[in-house]
């Protein structure tokens, strides 16, 4: 995995703006970290990261977010980059429904419900923000940035 510094020498592509997020657990569940980069013309604006000692995949990405979602200005206009699909999803398509159920699905319990609802309530307080799924590891620079401040934990990057 390699760290900041790494990914800056060797990826280029990708979009130049925007709040590029991920998380994830090391084994799944295990230990994870998240991390959010916010670049504006391919500048850092802003970074943050962090890791829990026990959770999953699925618990950083939603991490990943929420706390990009906080530290954004709820009139800003943005970019949400994610790579993970089914957080893109969930906020822009299951959400509401299993809001307007009372926070159910269909079948069975919504599995996160704390970290969901968070999210999904800091989304909607800003609604210049669009969020997008953006493939994993295809060398966009921003993307493999996040990723390497969500690692950094297992490099002792703290």
């Amino acid at each position: 995995m390699p760290s900041c510094a790494e990914v800056l020498q060797r990826y280029t592509g990708g979009p130049q703006s925007g709040v590029f997020t991920d998380g994830g657990s090391s084994p799944n569940p295990g230990p994870g970290g998240w991390g959010f980069v916010h670049v504006e013309g391919g500048e850092i604006l802003r970074e943050e990261h962090g890791h829990e000692a026990e959770t999953t995949n699925n618990r950083m990405e939603l991490t990943a977010l929420i706390n990009a979602f906080r530290a954004l200005p709820k009139d800003v206009e943005v970019t949400v980059y994610s790579d993970s699909d089914l957080c893109v999803k969930t906020l822009k398509e299951w959400a509401p429904g299993w809001r307007a159920r009372g926070w159910k699905r269909k079948s069975g319990p919504i599995k996160n419900l704390e970290l969901v609802q968070e999210a999904f309530a800091l989304y909607e307080e800003r609604p210049g923000v669009t969020v997008k799924w953006i493939k994993a590891h295809d060398g966009s620079l921003w993307n493999e940035y996040a990723d390497a401040l969500a690692t950094a934990w297992m490099r002792r990057e703290r």
